[in-house]
């Protein structure tokens, strides 16, 4: 399993839809966070994002009617 399924994995275990949060394949071998409890997509090494889905995303029932913005998330790495 790569980077990128580890990170949808732990995504839907911590109860996101795909369409609410998901990691997908970028060009130039770069990962993207994306979906509607983004503000905008989280660009990056596909390890690095599997680090933030794994250390720094919260729950679905946790984060609520939130939204998650990229720049607070690099800003805890």
């Amino acid at each position: 399993m790569d980077a990128i399924e580890q990170a949808n994995a732990a995504l839907k275990e911590k109860g996101y839809a795909e369409r609410d949060l998901a990691v997908h394949a970028g060009p130039f071998g770069k990962a993207l966070l994306k979906g509607n409890k983004i503000l905008s997509p989280l660009s990056d090494e596909a390890e690095v994002v599997l680090r933030v889905v794994a250390e720094l995303i919260p729950s679905d029932s946790d984060l609520g009617a939130k939204v998650l913005r990229p720049a607070e998330l690099r800003a805890k790495l």
